[in-house]
């Protein structure tokens, strides 16, 4: 455990609420906390206790509060803690915390608290990671694999890899040093046996990681068609609520308007453009660019066709756009008489393989078939969470990518029939960064920049 000052913060949000919380961490929390706080003396309350009292300062009175004590190592820092609930005034809980840095504390920097516990061994970076992806996420699917990384699924995993890679590794090094006593002969096929399945364990994880991204991200979605087809309408459908401004009149959606709906648990973020079109409007020019500019990052395009008007040449053209994307056509308008079949839409706008679905956004209609078939398209229909280690941290996959080319490069002199030493060089980078994403061999400049994604009181 490293040593350091007191620190301080809010933990809670600056918003009026029923409840408040003021957490201290550090050697002295204890002592500045039992200076302002009348009802118990903290100096000699066991861990794990609730204290009823006032916290005042100079003598003037600030807040009836309850003080929750943790001594070191049981809390989340591993140092003394206390947290102090007081009324959530934002006013408050501002003078509670100026009360406390009054006595010796000082303001805590964003994720310091977290920082702390990751540098005192209460857990490894990706443990630490986790918390803010938890505090972050937006579906449950998000929630539970952040919750399974925060409970060590995976530290689990990545020490096992790591134990299996440096046993090969010292097996080689005392077979250098001392080869009258360990005998290398049929070590090499071993090797690669064991390498190929360390190999395979991380291309697993690493197939999870796109999948992982577009549920705890989301699925960046463009709605795209000419104007007035429905646009707007299959947005405000989505998010269940009046958002986009839906008239007849073409062009009413002049530039992109992006939201965010959850359909049974995955999360799309919704680019709703400008109806595409030839026009001599500057504005009405700027929204068509701007919808065109959306596809380069879209991961789906929602191609809408208004199905009762017969297919026009502006729909040729934004059919020409669609390029190598995940599309799905929706024909809409469904409860009106219909004048284009899915057969016509398929055919006549180059959409073969493209699944097309019948839809009435103004009826709501169509939409569970849309849930089903968006699902099917990203996630093979299954979207469950099963426990299984998901990657959805860049800094991780990175470090994991640049793993496999080091295991890499152990098959490549294996394969070339290059001396055992040429091995260890390899095994050892591989096991070095699997050591960076738990945060065994990590920079200090990274780790500041890490926790500084952080927000106050975490």
């Amino acid at each position: 455990m490293m040593e350091r000052d007191t620190i301080a913060a809010i933990a809670t949000g600056l918003v009026p609420s029923g409840i408040g919380i003021i957490r201290v961490s550090g050697p002295d929390a204890i002592r500045i906390v039992d200076g302002i706080f009348t009802g118990a003396d903290l100096s000699e309350a066991s861990t794990h206790t609730i204290h009823y009292g006032m916290i005042s300062l100079h003598g003037e009175l600030i807040d009836e509060v309850l003080v929750a004590l943790m001594r070191s190592p049981r809390s989340y820092t591993k140092e003394d803690t206390v947290e102090i609930d007081c009324h959530g005034s934002p006013l408050v809980m501002q003078k509670v915390l100026e009360a406390v840095c009054h006595a010796g504390a000082r303001l805590a920097e964003p994720g310091e608290f977290t920082k702390r516990a990751f540098f005192n061994g209460r857990m490894d970076l990706s443990e630490a990671e986790s918390v803010i992806d938890l505090i972050y996420s937006k579906t449950d699917y998000a929630r539970k694999s952040a919750l399974s990384i925060l409970r060590g699924s995976m530290k689990e995993k990545i020490s096992e890899l790591r134990k299996r890679l440096l046993h090969r590794t010292a097996y080689i090094e005392a077979a250098l040093d001392d080869p009258e006593h360990y005998d290398l002969s049929g070590f090499t096929e071993e090797l690669r046996r064991d390498v190929l399945q360390v190999e395979d364990e991380i291309d697993r994880i690493l197939q999870t990681s796109e999948n992982g991204r577009l549920l705890a991200e989301g699925i960046r979605t463009v709605i795209l068609g000419k104007p007035n087809v429905g646009k707007s309408s299959l947005l405000n459908c989505l998010l269940g609520e009046d958002r986009a401004i839906v008239t007849e009149i073409a062009g009413t959606t002049r530039d992109t308007l992006e939201e965010q709906a959850l359909l049974d648990g995955i999360l799309l973020k919704i680019i709703d453009t400008a109806g595409i079109q030839d026009t001599m409007d500057p504005v009405e020019k700027i929204g068509v660019k701007k919808a065109v500019d959306s596809l380069s990052d879209a991961d789906l395009i929602l191609f809408v066709v208004d199905g009762s008007k017969p297919l026009t040449e502006e729909d040729h053209q934004i059919a020409g756009l669609l390029g190598p994307k995940t599309v799905l056509g929706l024909l809409n308008k469904s409860d009106l008489p219909a004048v284009v079949s899915k057969e016509m839409m398929e055919e006549q706008l180059s959409l073969s393989g493209i699944p097309i679905l019948s839809i009435s956004s103004k009826m709501g209609q169509g939409l569970d078939q849309l849930k089903t078939t968006i699902s099917n398209v990203f996630f093979q229909g299954n979207i469950s969470f099963n426990d299984e280690l998901i990657v959805t941290n860049v800094r991780q996959k990175e470090s994991l990518r640049k793993t496999k080319e080091s295991l890499s490069r152990v098959l490549e002199s294996i394969e070339a029939g290059m001396p055992e030493d040429f091995y260890s060089v390899d095994l050892m980078d591989a096991y070095g960064e699997l050591g960076r994403i738990i945060g065994e061999k990590v920079e200090e400049d990274l780790v500041n920049e890490i926790f500084a994604e952080f927000c106050m009181g975490k």
